[in-house]
């Protein structure tokens, strides 16, 4: 195999892959180095759903940065299909917050509000609308947001479209192969040394999820966010909108069935799913669809989402060593962000302009460092 390339991906998840996708599509010459398998941690871990404005009250890079990625993928799903023939399952179906207490009610009326002054269709819905549209809500509500344009797609698909289509267009890839260490001479780095040899690069981009902080300076570390998820399989479909409440949410999937997630537990790695944790979300699952109750455990698991301290993504150059860029950082969105995250860093690589706000807000040197809310409620 050939040891020069334009530039080396350091991890094989969505992210990673998407940048190879742009880099490729360039016409670069670009290896992904993964550690294990393709998607094999957060990215096949996660359940897809494409919430751009749910969790947002106020404008924000971070708002901005999930609409824009959101409006990409009607069109990347037929350009991933043409280039890998994978079908990435895009669903435009919309999502429902629920609302069970008056102040879940009152929070959904500011995203509401909020939504519309961006121009962003938000319907709050009464008991009666929401069941009408998805009759197999329980009627113990109190309100529902609904947001139309937001969707999903399958995790797993979408990082191996992402993969095929690099490949297709001249990507190399090393599953199998830990990278251990970054080949920096005179403050630029020009290669990585991994479990088998070596490869060379001037341009190094550093993709690794929640995983591989030690190849960064200590500063630009991430938080480990562990979720556990459950697939339930149904006789019938019961709904057709993502649901979503605190601290719970139901995504259906292709075959009748439907993922239940997700648990939040900041500082853990380990993949066990626990006892307590099944109950909670089963107990939520149930409390929004009575008759999921009826439902087959069809499987479990637990993924690793990468958070940072603020909230933002690292998107950049790392300070003080030119050519070494990272990605990593998108905690429960990076499904939703990868798209324009590829765009984006292969602008930066290719020393195209970006958008300002996003180049100050995700830049690693970065005001604001400090961690508040890195989990949902458990």
């Amino acid at each position: 195999m050939k040891k020069q390339f334009d530039q080396i991906i350091v991890g094989g998840g969505v992210i990673s892959c998407s940048i190879a996708y742009q880099l490729a599509k360039r016409g670069y010459r670009v290896l992904i180095v993964e550690r294990d398998q393709i998607g094999c941690e957060a990215s096949s871990a996660a359940a897809g759903m494409l919430g751009a404005q749910g969790e947002f009250a106020e404008k924000s890079p971070l708002f901005q940065f999930a609409q824009e990625s959101r409006a990409l993928f009607k069109d990347l799903s037929k350009e991933l299909y043409e280039k890998s023939g994978i079908d990435i399952q895009y669903i435009h179906k919309g999502i429902m917050k629920l609302a069970f207490h008056q102040h879940q009610c009152n929070k959904l009326k500011t995203i509401a509000a909020f939504q519309r002054e961006e121009d962003n269709p938000a319907y709050l819905l009464s008991v009666e609308e929401a069941r009408k549209m998805e009759p197999g809500l329980t009627e113990n509500l109190h309100a529902v947001l609904y947001l139309p344009n937001d969707g999903q797609v399958s995790a797993r698909h979408l990082t191996e479209a992402f993969t095929l289509a690099a490949y297709h267009h001249g990507a190399a890839l090393r599953e199998q192969e830990k990278v251990i260490e970054l080949l920096i001479e005179n403050g630029a780095v020009h290669g990585v040394r991994t479990t088998k040899g070596a490869y060379y690069a001037d341009q190094i981009v550093i993709a690794t999820g929640a995983f591989g902080d030690e190849l960064l300076p200590e500063d630009y570390g991430t938080i480990p966010v562990k979720g556990e998820c459950l697939l339930l399989e149904l006789e019938e479909n019961l709904f057709q909108t993502t649901l979503w409440m605190d601290g719970c949410y139901l995504v259906p999937k292709q075959g009748e069935k439907v993922i239940v997630g997700a648990s939040s537990i900041p500082d853990k790695t380990d993949k066990h799913v626990h006892a307590a944790s099944v109950h909670k979300l089963l107990s939520r699952a149930q409390k929004m669809v009575p008759r999921l109750g009826e439902a087959r455990i069809s499987s479990f698991w637990a993924g690793v989402r990468p958070a940072t301290a603020d909230e933002l993504p690292y998107l950049g150059e790392v300070p003080d060593v030119a050519g070494l860029y990272t990605a990593k950082g998108h905690y429960r969105n990076g499904i939703l962000l990868s798209p324009i995250t590829g765009i984006y860093m292969a602008d930066l690589i290719e020393n195209k302009p970006v958008n300002p706000f996003y180049y100050d807000s995700f830049s690693l040197n970065r005001q604001g460092n400090k961690l508040e809310k890195a989990g949902e409620s458990q």
